[in-house]
């Protein structure tokens, strides 16, 4: 990586440490109790234990990542993986700044997603706006470093695999614009060998049902929580309008996991409503890329998909946002309108938290 690029890190890493003392939410409570679910029970056990109410949902490659974090938190910090730890006493306690520093030391997968993004740019000044709207991104930190989450190492994940995919190199990147059916089997054994790696264990253990249980847990209700910034949130707009609106106490407010279905203004929606609608909305998109595939426009297709998922889609949680503002991040450059697009979204994004 070029120097530049290790000075803005440097900087945001500075400021990640300064936030170690900072406002934890929940979700530190729900990646402790992974950390030490993951080290304490055998995979067989990990979609089944009911031990607390931050039960296992993340996809079974996340659970295998938390298990990696557990291996030295054992020998730092055991009291991290102990599935009785109690509650930290201070901001600063051990097993704090060890998941604060976990979350800031896998953000070098964003910053290597930055660096593959932009090494080709021939303007130094184009690189250092992407590493400004990116690296410093204010949405990261207060989502992974206040709120607490590992947002920056995925969305490096994702990162890459665009910067791939911009230059043709599709199976490396893990999708592809292609017709020929040679490259289209090929990524599929791809795609399988991914799929086979994840849930091919819980697939043995005659656990799928109930992985996917986890995974697409619809009866917590439409929307995730009093934050969650889509289409559907129509009562609280017509309350802030003045319009006299009596919503009833859902569980869907709370923020844990739990059951939901009475709105006060909308009729009852169902997931496969989200889905079409989600599918609607996709569908020019889809037709463009499947009709002019060009890899130049991939990270604005891939933004726009997100976008629908995010505005349409089935319990969304307010960190969605993350998959479209910061690849637009990447293109906010190319033209002063894609510039207003990116500030709009960040913006009601940065709002919303």
């Amino acid at each position: 990586m070029e120097a530049e690029l290790w000075w803005f890190i440097g900087t945001v890493t500075c400021l990640k440490v300064l936030l170690h003392p900072s406002y934890r939410s929940t979700d530190y409570d729900v990646h402790r109790h992974w950390l030490a679910l993951t080290s304490s029970l055998p995979p067989s056990k990990w979609y089944t234990d009911e031990s607390s109410p931050h039960t296992l949902d993340y996809p079974p490659l996340f659970a295998a990542f938390e298990y990696l974090l557990s291996l030295p938190a054992s020998l730092v910090v055991p009291s991290a993986v102990d599935l009785r730890h109690p509650e930290p006493s201070s901001t600063v306690d051990p097993v704090v700044l060890f998941q604060r520093s976990t979350v800031a030391l896998s953000d070098l997968l964003l910053f290597l997603g930055v660096y593959l993004s932009t090494r080709k740019m021939a303007e130094i000044g184009r690189r250092r706006v992407v590493y400004l709207l990116i690296v410093w991104s204010p949405a990261l930190l207060m989502v992974d470093h206040v709120h607490f989450q590992y947002n920056g190492f995925l969305l490096g994940i994702l990162l890459v695999s665009l910067a791939c995919l911009e230059k043709g190199r599709d199976l490396m990147g893990g999708g592809g614009l292609k017709r020929g059916l040679l490259r289209f089997v090929a990524m599929g054994v791809v795609v399988g060998v991914v799929f086979a790696a994840s849930f091919g264990p819980f697939v043995y253990y005659g656990q799928m049902q109930q992985v996917l249980r986890r995974l697409f847990p619809f009866g917590r209700g439409l929307c995730h929580a009093y934050w969650a910034p889509n289409f559907w949130v129509v009562a609280f707009l017509l309350a802030k309008l003045g319009f006299s609106v009596t919503a009833s106490a859902a569980s869907f407010t709370g923020g844990l996991v739990g059951e939901s279905s009475t709105f006060a203004v909308l009729p009852q929606v169902t997931p496969i409503v989200t889905f079409l609608l989600v599918m609607v909305a996709i569908s020019p998109c889809l037709w463009k890329a499947w009709r002019n595939p060009q890899p130049k426009h991939i990270i604005r297709w891939v933004a726009y998909a997100y976008t629908c998922g995010f505005l349409f889609g089935w319990h969304v949680h307010e960190k969605a946002s993350l998959h479209f503002v910061i690849p637009l991040g990447l293109v906010a450059i190319n033209s002063l309108e894609d510039a207003r697009h990116y500030f709009v979204l960040s913006i009601v994004r940065l709002n919303r938290e």
